[in-house]
């Protein structure tokens, strides 16, 4: 796959309400060479983290074109990744994005934690 390849099947999918503040988040950014990151990281009650925060593309990225999100992700992150819904809920009593991760076999209260 050539370096600037965008992949055109999305492993995670994003609901309207997501969509739409992820586009807000996007045109707030200054630097053009930020993508959406969506990946894990060890940590939390339940052992892995998600992440979902613009950074800068290295060489293990992917690069997904997800419904005018430019995302990157990476390979190795697709076996905790793969058919996710990120929502967002813009409530008072919840606000913030969550995820529906059908890989998960457990879940933290807060629902940023999971374990597989």
């Amino acid at each position: 796959m050539a370096d600037n390849e965008i992949q055109i099947e999305n492993p995670i999918n994003f609901s309207d309400s997501a969509l739409q503040e992820l586009k807000r988040l996007q045109s707030e950014q200054t630097d053009p060479s930020q993508f959406l990151r969506i990946g894990v990281k060890g940590g939390g009650c339940s052992g892995l983290t998600y992440v979902l925060a613009f950074d800068k593309k290295d060489d293990k990225d992917v690069v997904y074109d997800i419904s005018g999100v430019m995302c990157i992700i990476k390979p190795s992150h697709l076996v905790y990744l793969d058919n996710m819904v990120i929502n967002w809920e813009g409530g008072l009593n919840s606000r913030g994005f969550t995820f529906e991760n059908p890989n998960a076999t457990a879940n933290c209260g807060c629902g940023s934690s999971f374990a597989v």
